[in-house]
């Protein structure tokens, strides 16, 4: 009866906590039963003063402050959204008698970002970083006794030092950030140990083989120690092992005689019982889950228990109206899952966050696929002090989460800038380190650093589903084109990890979302199916990240509201999000294409030697406004000899300087250009082309591409067909006309025909 009541704790929900806020154990994953929850009313102060510590012995505070909740959220009671360096906090603590000869640890969930203690006045100790757990142990407490905790946060976001994530680094939010926090963000608890204690535990299991390895470290003396593991699967005691500790580490493979592997489908959790023994008599007992999952790279494919399971990933910013970074209740969290898996998406990009425990947990219980990241934004990498505090988060982030079988890969940074590579790099080998089982992307998005990735991905927000697909129907075959285009050879598993963000901004709401937010609803339905029918497709891709679950306050790209209300039909949505993948039924060859000779037609701007030649005009051709018989401006004989000449590319856009040959600003440019070719038969046709905005290209006035949109790097376009109908031995003519709306524009292309020849 005990046996079953223990394995129940572990997932049981709180019936009766009064009115402390997220009342719930914060780690289901390391669980003891004698702990103590801290939240809730808390003695509040702030200042910007770095050198004023009279808090420390001051009898009257000026204000109160609900803890787990951060002074700038509506729930913490304060709603303060103004600059403050320093946020400090006091209770009384109570030790319960019943922990009388036990050590006493506080925990921290996260306090963001330098926290400082101190209990009776004494130094606890201070931790650099705001999104991973802090413990440090209260030592002579008396259990019966009454001690004051005094903790301290400072916050600068303002000051490059800081990791911030979506937190934004001017008064109020703008673009992509969002409302701040400062100080405690997470659950703060006390909890009563052995004098020896389980500290951490990792757990990897093999589901074909039916076997778990429990890696556990112990602090405080190890002689005449034993750990005993105990897994149940349901009520069944379904494996066991008891192994000495004679080491910080001990090391226990455990063969299970229940073997049920975990998946999206069928998320099935063991738990267990981690119980230090010293002569029979327990010194300290862990509860926790873990589920049997395995993750391989080959090739191109990522496989999930040996299968291609297709990831249907959302991205997920974790924030709240009333709670900012910290979710109101438990329910909230579960809610949020359900909600996304109620839009047709099986996991999500937990983004610019390390999410807490509590939301892994229902991950794991509710079988949901997730990509854990750590908040990248706000540091500038170029100060040397910056790296430490990165690294070390890094380490316990990774640390606390790893046994969570939901999570099925690491993203330490997203969309950062050159500088940033030496640092990341470090982080990834280190993550690899610490967690051989998943695969680790360098960075999401932009610079990418790292020479050898387990895993490649890229974003890109252009809005027109055909010009999505248009930008990755090529790798497949990158490896086959020429370096200098930047077409990434991607000889390994491949996802979009950011796209979509296509706005719908609620009637009376100031926002934005990406492109021009869509004029009606049957246009974003179709918007929305054109775009995932796009990255569904491409059968070289394992998975989408569609941006994003919810608004976020000014950014409106959600599907659902930031209150979590439906947007939506969520039948239309999920009819989209979850259509077949060509991944899943024809995944890619675990070998890499062959690579294929070029010839090269048409040169653009990156190409060896001289660009091609081009006459332009910035004006519409007198033919295309008057009914005049001559021939229109894309055809092979129409005089454009009164055009300006130029070499390409054109453009005025941003970062692209060293591309630009000829300048362009205004709204449209039309060009053209005469190549020779002696064969009208080839193998294989391509337009390597930048484009920004909507292009058309044609030879001889036969339209080979029509494109809305953009794109931001250069991308192959297959032509092959219609360039066989179009092409003539000898003279041909290409013709281009690009269209600008907002933003950077840009246009260069190369036309090129494999080396490959048909014979005719």
């Amino acid at each position: 009866m005990h046996t079953c009541l223990w394995m129940a704790m572990v997932f049981a929900m709180p019936v009766d906590e009064g009115a402390i806020p997220r009342p719930e154990h914060p780690r289901p994953d390391l669980q003891r039963e004698a702990w103590l929850n801290l939240n809730g009313p808390w003695d509040f102060a702030e200042t910007d003063d770095s050198a004023d510590e009279s808090f420390l012995t001051r009898e009257e505070w000026p204000d109160k402050i609900i803890v787990p909740f951060c002074r700038e959220s509506k729930l913490s009671g304060l709603q303060r959204k103004g600059f403050v360096k320093h946020v400090w906090y006091r209770r009384t603590l109570a030790i319960p008698k019943e922990w009388t000869g036990k050590r006493v640890l506080l925990h921290i969930g996260a306090c963001d970002w330098r926290t400082t203690a101190w209990l009776d006045g004494v130094l606890l100790g201070e931790h650099t970083g705001g999104n991973v757990p802090i413990t440090w142990e209260l030592k002579d407490v008396q259990p019966g006794a009454t001690h004051t905790l005094v903790i301290r946060a400072f916050d600068d976001t303002r000051s490059g030092l800081q990791q911030l994530g979506k937190q934004s680094d001017r008064e109020d939010s703008y673009g992509i950030f969002y409302t701040r926090t400062t100080g405690i963000w997470q659950t703060v608890w006390l909890e009563a140990v052995g004098t020896s204690f389980i500290r951490d535990f990792s757990v990897a299991g093999d589901p074909a083989a039916g076997v778990v390895t429990c890696t556990t470290n112990v602090d405080g003396p190890l002689t005449g120690l034993d750990l005993r593991i105990d897994v149940f699967a349901g009520t069944e005691k379904v494996g066991s092992s008891t192994r000495a500790v004679r080491s910080l580490a001990t090391v226990q493979p455990i063969e299970l005689t229940t073997k049920h592997a975990w998946s999206p489908d069928d998320p099935f959790l063991y738990t267990a019982k981690l119980s230090l023994l010293a002569k029979d008599s327990v010194r300290d007992e862990v509860a926790t889950y873990f589920g049997l999952r395995s993750i391989d790279i080959r090739g191109r494919q990522f496989l999930i228990n040996g299968k291609p399971v297709y990831q249907r990933l959302v991205l997920d910013q974790g924030f709240y109206p009333d709670g900012v970074w910290t979710a109101p209740t438990d329910d909230a969290l579960r809610r949020d899952i359900e909600l996304s898996k109620a839009a047709g998406f099986n996991g999500a990009r937990l983004h610019q966050k390390i999410f807490e425990p509590r939301f892994h947990y229902w991950a794991d219980k509710l079988g949901y696929l997730t990509w854990g990241e750590t908040p990248s934004f706000g540091a500038n990498y170029e100060k040397a002090e910056v790296a430490l505090p990165v690294v070390h988060e890094a380490v316990e982030f990774i640390r606390r989460d790893r046994n969570h079988p939901s999570i099925i890969g690491w993203c330490p940074f997203n969309e950062t800038p050159p500088q940033a590579g030496p640092l990341q790099n470090v982080v990834y080998e280190m993550v690899k380190t610490l967690d051989p089982t998943r695969p680790v992307i360098e960075t999401s998005g932009w610079v990418k650093s790292h020479p050898d990735p387990d895993v490649d991905c890229r974003h890109d927000y252009t809005q027109d589903g055909a010009a999505l697909g248009a930008n990755w129907a090529s790798i497949g075959d990158a490896a086959q084109y020429p370096p200098q285009y930047g077409i990434a050879d991607i000889d390994r598993p491949f996802f979009l990890s950011e796209f979509g963000g296509i706005g719908w901004i609620p009637e009376g709401k100031q926002g934005w979302g990406y492109g021009q937010s869509p004029k009606t609803l049957d246009e974003w339905y179709a918007r929305y199916d054109g775009q995932l029918k796009a990255v569904t497709e491409n059968r070289f891709m394992f998975g989408y990240c569609y941006t994003q679950l919810t608004d976020v306050e000014q950014e409106c790209n959600g599907i659902y509201y930031y209150d979590r209300s439906p947007k939506f039909d969520m039948a239309r949505v999920r009819s989209s999000s979850a259509r077949p993948a060509a991944y899943e039924s024809s995944p890619p060859r675990f070998e890499a294409p062959a690579r294929v000779q070029w010839r090269t037609l048409v040169r653009a701007a990156v190409d060896p030697g001289e660009p091609t030649d081009w006459r332009y005009t910035t004006e519409t051709p007198k033919t295309e406004a008057s009914s005049s018989t001559a021939p229109d401006w894309s055809q092979a004989d129409f005089d454009d000899s009164a055009w300006t000449a130029g070499r390409g590319g054109f453009g005025s856009k941003a970062g692209w300087e060293s591309r630009i040959r000829t300048a362009w600003a205004t709204p449209d440019i039309r060009l053209r250009a005469v190549f020779d070719f002696d064969r009208p038969t080839f193998g294989r046709a391509v337009v390597m082309m930048h484009y920004d905005n909507a292009t058309e290209v044609f030879v001889n006035g036969v339209e080979l591409l029509g494109l809305t949109g953009w794109n931001d790097t250069y991308a192959a376009f297959d032509v092959t067909e219609k360039l066989r109908a179009a092409l003539r031995s000898g003279r041909n003519v290409i013709a281009v006309h690009t269209h600008q709306d907002t933003g950077g524009q840009f246009i260069d292309l190369a036309l090129l025909t494999s080396g490959a020849l048909l014979e005719p």
